[in-house]
């Protein structure tokens, strides 16, 4: 009997941890199946789901970019949290045999912001850089918990436009959310911040920039309120240069791995039936770093 399994599919795939993460949990769990990756480019992704259908090993996939929203029209459903989103990054095979799309990705995002997002705030805000697919689950997410959005993008109106589609006033009495280019933020600023306590202020990088083989990321920290929080979804490399710009001027950052391991925890359950060993998550980092 072939050996159920699962991928991650994208372009390009060869930099995905992935594999990693679902073969640990896969491992430890002691479940007979494989998770693998496979490069899907954009004109090939009709015929890679039409292969799969009728694959019956197949349990489903990770998407990731550049076919986030591509993919959507080709699937039989889509999950709401992922309609809203209008983004899926997973594919399930369902009982009946029809292709479920969903997004893990909002979870996965406000997963390593829980402890966070449980405390009080007087006022949050987010400046989030890019506006793809990730970007869409990221602003829907923060704007679910209260978040006033500053989207930044080469293209202004089409952030204009995410930010209208996905983020409702935030806050108890509104708040405008603002639409930028993605320049704006990469030269100093002499800007005086207001008093940030009792604030929870984030700055995102939502895009591919700081990828390795992609354009560098170019943001001046002269932006950020005093206390925010870096967060840089890119996780190849993992420590980028946004980052590691980040704690030399002082603020705390996040990871993209934070992110991948959370979506991932979800993913895993759509797949393979069973939650994946969180406690061993410290071990499941020191497993990805060794690759």
């Amino acid at each position: 009997m072939t050996r159920p399994y699962a991928e991650v599919i994208g372009d390009p795939i060869a930099q995905s941890k992935s594999p990693v993460i679902h073969g640990f949990w896969l491992a430890e769990l002691g479940i007979a199946a494989d998770y693998r990756q496979t490069h899907v480019v954009p004109a090939g992704l009709a015929d890679y789901l039409a292969a799969r259908r009728t694959d019956s090993a197949w349990r489903g996939c990770n998407v990731t970019m550049p076919h986030k929203q591509a993919i959507m029209p080709l699937l039989d459903r889509i999950d709401p949290l992922a309609r809203r989103v209008g983004a899926v990054n997973t594919v399930v095979r369902a009982p009946d045999g029809a292709l479920e799309g969903h997004n893990t990705d909002v979870p996965g995002f406000l997963e390593p912001l829980a402890p966070v997002l449980a405390g009080t705030h007087l006022f949050r805000m987010a400046r989030v850089l890019g506006t793809g697919g990730a970007a869409r689950a990221i602003v829907a997410g923060l704007a679910d918990h209260g978040f006033v959005i500053v989207l930044a993008g080469r293209d202004p109106d089409k952030a204009r436009a995410l930010l209208d589609e996905l983020a409702p006033p935030a806050g108890p009495h509104g708040g405008d959310h603002h639409a930028v280019d993605i320049t704006h933020f990469a030269h100093p600023t002499d800007f005086a911040f207001d008093d940030r306590k009792g604030c929870c202020d984030l700055v995102v990088n939502a895009s591919m920039l700081g990828m390795a083989g992609q354009p560098p990321l170019h943001f001046d920290w002269s932006h950020a309120p005093p206390g925010s929080i870096a967060y840089d979804i890119v996780t190849a490399p993992l420590d980028t240069p946004f980052l590691q710009d980040a704690r030399a001027a002082g603020f705390a950052t996040i990871d993209g791995l934070a992110m991948l391991v959370g979506q991932a925890d979800h993913a895993f359950a759509h797949f393979f039936g069973q939650r994946p060993p969180r406690a061993r998550d410290a071990d499941l980092r020191r497993s990805i770093f060794s690759v």
